[in-house]
């Protein structure tokens, strides 16, 4: 079975609602999507596409390459149906191999048993071969394998990534509640921010969002922050694939940006983090960094995106402070940043309403569980709210 240069289906996972980027990311890249949904994109490729995939993606989660598909009423039938593949093409006798998996089968009341029967197959096969077993475990750090187990319909995938590709690895310090790097990038794709504009983050935090508007508007990928991939323990993996793919990563990078990014916080702590994150993504230079309240943000004239992404709370309750503070957020929005696009990433809807603004889109998305929107707000300048004005967006859900 020789994977590297045999197209097969190949599925990119990504968070819910972050479906709509990753497709556009995929399709910059040339290639052709077979199908969306929810939690990802189908399409047609190699593993040596899924190196370029993996090192480019900045939405993707898992990159998995299907194996086989087949029907399964059981674990027996797994197991049987899995030994038959030829593993000991794809994996070291002394390699090491770990499980993931999505099962709903009747007969499975939990994943780790599949997992199990998975192992069980792929350790048999190969000790039959070769004599030996490969170790097995839960680190994603050497080859994985994953299964997708629906009633009696049954997929097995090499996991071309390993550890999530979500997680871009320049946040060595995460700060308070960091948004994941993934979702960070979806929410700057979805402000249509030209990447040569003025785009402000106030309320920083870690600074995710300021550095991974850095990153797109230099072209910076994230596989320039990683050097371990599933598909490097594949057998036949070829390491000048990989070595080429990151030379075009690294030739790519448009250093004359002329992008303007700032991003402020109130606390010291925090700009610090974000700071230190920003110099392990490279971009350190591009952004304005300031320890300020967010109404003191300096505001350079002209278009751009200015992006908050506020504390919001539990979703039911009184919050006195932080509607003080979605109210002032509001105010900010339209006293200061006339000719600019606003936007508000918020989990509760009913601080959004302080904000007092009429959104022109409501963006959704999942912060974790958790249902979110992103909030755009077209400021222009003059625009005054009238004393009669309901401030509540009646629409918002």
């Amino acid at each position: 079975m020789e994977v590297f240069n045999t197209p097969s289906k190949i599925i990119v996972t990504c968070n819910r609602r972050l479906s709509p980027y990753l497709q556009g990311e995929i399709r910059r890249l040339g290639f052709d999507i077979k199908r969306g949904f929810a939690t990802g994109v189908e399409l047609m490729a190699t593993v040596n596409d899924c190196i370029r995939l993996n090192l480019n993606l900045h939405c993707a989660s898992q990159i998995l390459y299907s194996l086989d598909t087949f029907s399964a009423s059981n674990p027996n039938e797994l197991y049987d149906r899995l030994l038959t593949l030829p593993w000991e093409n794809l994996i070291a006798f002394n390699g090491y191999v770990s499980v993931t998996s999505n099962v709903n089968n009747p007969t499975i009341s939990t994943p780790l048993f599949a997992n199990l029967k998975v192992k069980d197959a792929i350790a048999d096969r190969i000790k039959s071969k070769k004599g030996l077993r490969p170790d097995s475990g839960p680190d994603l750090h050497k080859t994985v394998v994953h299964l997708y187990w629906q009633d009696n319909q049954a997929e097995i995938f090499l996991d071309t990534s390993g550890e999530t590709l979500a997680k871009h690895g320049y946040r060595k310090h995460p700060g308070k509640a960091p948004m994941l790097e993934a979702l960070a990038a979806g929410v700057v794709y979805a402000t249509a921010w030209d990447g040569q504009s003025t785009f402000v983050n106030p309320m920083c935090g870690s600074g995710t969002l300021a550095i991974e508007a850095a990153l797109i508007a230099t072209n910076r990928k994230p596989g320039l922050f990683r050097m371990n991939y599933a598909f490097m323990h594949i057998l036949g993996y070829d390491e000048q694939v990989f070595f080429a793919e990151r030379r075009k990563l690294k030739e790519q990078v448009n250093k004359k940006t002329q992008a303007k990014i700032i991003a402020t916080d109130l606390s010291q702590e925090a700009v610090d983090i974000a700071r230190m994150n920003a110099k392990t993504a490279g971009v350190d230079p591009l952004i304005d960094f300031h320890v300020c309240d967010f109404a003191d943000t300096p505001l350079p004239d002209g278009p751009g995106a200015v992006v908050f992404n506020p504390e919001y709370g539990e979703r039911l309750g009184i919050h006195t402070k932080l509607e003080a503070t979605y109210a002032r957020i509001g105010d900010f929005l339209k006293q200061q940043c006339a000719g600019k696009r606003g936007y508000v990433f918020t989990g509760n809807p009913d601080l959004a309403k302080k904000i007092g603004l009429h959104t022109s889109r409501r963006i959704e998305f999942y912060n974790g569980k958790l249902d979110c929107r992103l909030l755009e707000y077209e400021i222009y300048a003059g625009s005054r709210r009238t004393k009669n004005e309901n401030p509540s967006d009646a629409n918002l859900h």
